[in-house]
């Protein structure tokens, strides 16, 4: 069994500020760092060093080989990203405050240069049963999952960045959705206060029935939702530094749990260690940890 991942490669530019930027302010940033990043290579990224067999999918431009560097140092096999002359990798600038949260804006760059014939090139050298984890920062989203679907694989979908491009998707063909307290209420085109988490896990099983979903609530923790079951897992409480790759590596460490035929309850609480070990330092790829350091924590 192996996984795929079909997603974006990020240039992350991270400025340290006291507050985020506001309308018509110039805000002198007290440091600027440069990172790996994009929820495609996190995610590989937290795969690989949860000690699966992961292969990355995607594009960059001449800028971004650095990002297929730090992949394979990670244990990622990156055979299938390809390279473009015609745009630049893409980026995200990236402000952090003094409470550890963060704003991003994307460039979406050789994200969004993926061809229908890389899909098929690609899919064809997996099999039915292995998985795929898919985000929203590429292209061609509606054509991988459905192609994917055909071939038997199982399906990991965290539709973040949410936008309209999400509704295009068919979701239905989704094994695993993960998705945020925020996300979630845009799925189900509702509002919802904060007290309302069991209302929001009940209406997403109303509307994917047949799908396996995981609510992520931040300091609250997350949940899992298959049908009427419900699994709840609270956060490992640490010093927030960047909570930037936090979902991400959740989301990966979840999958390679499963993937090594773990349990749910031990899968979500693996990825809650792992996410919060994250969380505790700078950046985005660079802060997720190795399984030793996880299993340790």
């Amino acid at each position: 069994m192996r996984v795929l991942n079909f997603g974006s490669l990020n240039i992350d530019y991270v400025y340290s500020v006291d507050h985020f930027v506001q309308k018509g302010e110039t805000l002198a940033s007290n440091a600027l760092n440069i990172y790996t990043g994009g929820k495609g290579l996190n995610q590989s990224v937290a795969l690989g060093r949860a000690g699966v067999k992961t292969y990355h999918a995607g594009a960059i431009g001449e800028d971004g080989q650095f990002l297929l560097d730090f992949l394979k140092k990670s244990g990622v096999d990156t055979t299938y990203v390809s390279k473009t002359d015609e745009t630049r990798t893409g980026n995200a600038i990236i402000q952090t405050d003094k409470t550890g949260d963060n704003c991003i804006l994307l460039f979406g760059g050789a994200n969004q240069a993926i061809s229908k014939h890389q899909v098929d090139a690609t899919l064809s050298c997996f099999d039915e049963g292995d998985f795929i984890v898919l985000q929203n920062e590429i292209n061609e989203m509606p054509y991988i999952i459905q192609k994917a679907h055909e071939k038997g694989m199982i399906i990991v979908l965290n539709p973040a960045p949410m936008n309209k491009k999400v509704s295009e998707m068919p979701l239905q063909l989704v094994d695993y959705l993960v998705v945020n307290e925020i996300e979630a209420a845009q799925l189900l085109e509702r509002t919802f206060s904060e007290e309302e988490d069991v209302v929001i896990a009940d209406a997403l099983v109303e509307k994917f029935p047949n799908t396996k979903i995981i609510l992520t609530l931040g300091e609250k923790g997350s949940i899992y939702i298959e049908g009427k079951k419900r699994i709840i897992q609270e956060i490992y409480k640490t010093k927030v530094v960047d909570t930037t790759a936090a979902g991400d590596c959740f989301i990966g460490y979840f999958v390679a749990a499963i993937m090594q035929k773990k349990s749910v309850e031990e899968a979500m609480n693996l990825a809650a260690k792992a996410s919060a070990i994250a969380v505790s330092k700078a950046g985005a790829a660079p802060s997720i940890p190795m399984m030793e350091e996880v299993l340790n924590h």
